[in-house]
């Protein structure tokens, strides 16, 4: 079942849920899942590596809206964003906890022969194609920094 048939789906039943901040996080996703498939012209439907992409941007999206919410002050705004950012990651693979995610950078950087932090866009480059969905490119972005300036891998 692709994630465009999984979300209609899920609209129904929020709908007969009566589950307005749900029903509006769906619909959103259903905004994304549409735009890009008139984007592209197709009519096929989206690849799953697109659609993981559309998912993954929406996320950090409602991430970085609540965090300047919050910063605002903005209670009732960021309850929102993260409601839906909730919504949002039940359609994302699992999210690598912080050891997992060192493990998979040092297999990778172990692969691509890195030997220090000026091969930090080679790592990143794999990295990011690697665990795409699976881990926030900042917390990657962090961790093979770190990784890469420690030179006991």
């Amino acid at each position: 079942m692709s994630l465009k048939q999984r979300i209609e789906g899920d609209i129904k039943q929020a709908m007969l849920a009566k589950d307005k901040p749900r029903l509006q996080a769906l619909r959103s996703i259903k905004s994304l899942i549409l735009l890009a498939e008139t984007e592209k012209g197709g009519t096929d439907g989206l690849s799953e590596d697109t659609e993981m992409k559309l998912l993954t941007r929406a996320a950090k999206q409602r991430r970085e809206s609540a965090e300047v919410y919050a910063q605002q002050q903005r209670t009732d705004l960021e309850q929102i964003e993260l409601a839906e950012l909730a919504v949002i990651e039940e359609y994302l693979p699992k999210q690598l906890d912080e050891g997992d995610l060192r493990v998979r950078l040092l297999e990778i950087i172990q692969r691509v022969g890195a030997s220090g932090p000026s091969d930090l866009g080679k790592v990143m480059g794999v990295a990011s194609r690697e665990l795409a969905g699976q881990a926030d490119g900042r917390a990657i972005s962090k961790a093979v920094g770190d990784l890469l300036n420690n030179t006991d891998f």
